[in-house]
């Protein structure tokens, strides 16, 4: 298939960081807001919002957050930047998005964690308003960070649920903060009514994805050290786990060193749930389209797998029954035609 036809899909897209898809027109509008200097050529600019192609862990691969961390210091600037990803987002014909982000990394200047969340959802709304996008924010604690202040922020989300939050995620330092040690935030999000996804075997850890299971999460972010672990494969499908998958910035940090230890086929074959996702648009200067090529380019996808796939992202979106069921009806239309062919 073509960029263009690949474009043209009904996608989903459940894997998003808010602050690593930024536009370079929104990093400026923001930048400008916060009286930040940046630099005037684009170039300059992509230096220091995207991965440097020399990265070779995952911890190299998040420097440019620190650039864009003061960009979004403001119920405004929250607002701005969720809006723009929906655009980008709306732009290939995704139909639902979960975008993720941090609270914390927003309340270096007296934000409280509920405001983060409320602006995070009014841009949402924006966004939703604007484009034929459906969209939920996603939240994360930071895994680095006492694991008692993200279980407040997940208590703050709690009330959300439904009314713009999809469910909560654990993001950072996946080598030195497992899952198990996270224990007290985990239970803080079950308590909260907020559904789990973990990242989980971006590091060369497989064992991290046994104890994100173990904390209750229904989805992995990434596992991408599962290529070579079939008993593991196996039983996330026996139980209905799904893997949000996250090629262009796996390569990026290391985590998958070749295109042959990029674990979809073996997913595939088990029959796990998957998904498509950028994970970082800007940080991995990507976009949900190009990672479509990438998987048709290097693992033979057709039409009829990214509908198998988007309907399994579908199945597994942190949505209502009633939700999941108009979104699947939509992906059955968009399909429809394509797969008659």
């Amino acid at each position: 298939m073509s960029e263009k036809a690949l474009r043209q899909l009904g996608k989903i897209e459940l894997h998003c960081h808010l602050d690593g898809s930024l536009s370079l027109p929104m990093v400026r509008r923001l930048a400008k807001m916060a009286a930040i200097a940046v630099p005037a050529s684009d170039e300059a600019l992509r230096q220091l919002v995207q991965a440097r192609a020399d990265a070779k862990t995952l911890m190299d691969y998040l420097r440019p957050f620190d650039f864009v961390r003061p960009l979004l210091q403001t119920k405004e600037a929250l607002r701005l930047a969720a809006y723009d990803v929906l655009a980008q987002a709306a732009a290939e014909n995704v139909r639902y998005i979960e975008v993720r982000f941090a609270p914390e990394l927003s309340m270096d200047k007296g934000l409280t964690a509920t405001d983060t969340i409320l602006a995070v959802i009014a841009g949402l709304q924006d966004g939703m308003a604007a484009f034929d996008i459906q969209a939920q924010a996603l939240i994360c604690g930071m895994r680095q960070s006492r694991p008692e202040l993200s279980a407040t922020i997940f208590q703050a989300a709690g009330p959300f649920r439904g009314q713009g939050v999809a469910g909560a995620d654990f993001a950072g330092n996946e080598a030195d903060f497992p899952p198990d040690v996270l224990t007290i935030a985990s239970e803080a999000a079950k308590k909260a009514g907020l559904p789990l996804t973990f990242h989980a075997g971006e590091c060369h850890c497989a064992a991290n994805v046994y104890q994100a299971l173990s904390a209750g999460a229904t989805r992995i972010g990434h596992g991408t050290a599962l290529f070579d672990q079939p008993a593991m494969v196996q039983q996330l499908a026996s139980e209905h786990v799904a893997v949000e998958l996250c090629l262009t910035s796996n390569l990026q940090t290391k985590a998958a060193a070749t295109y042959a230890e990029f674990p979809y086929p073996v997913l595939a074959r088990a029959g796990v749930s998957l998904s498509i996702n950028t994970d970082n648009r800007t940080v991995s200067n990507t976009t949900l389209t190009r990672e479509y090529e990438l998987f048709q380019e290097h693992f033979g996808l057709t039409a009829a797998d990214f509908a198998r796939i988007n309907h399994q992202a579908a199945d597994v979106a942190f949505l209502a029954d009633a939700e999941k069921a108009q979104l699947q009806a939509r992906l059955t239309e968009d399909y429809r035609s394509l797969l008659a062919d």
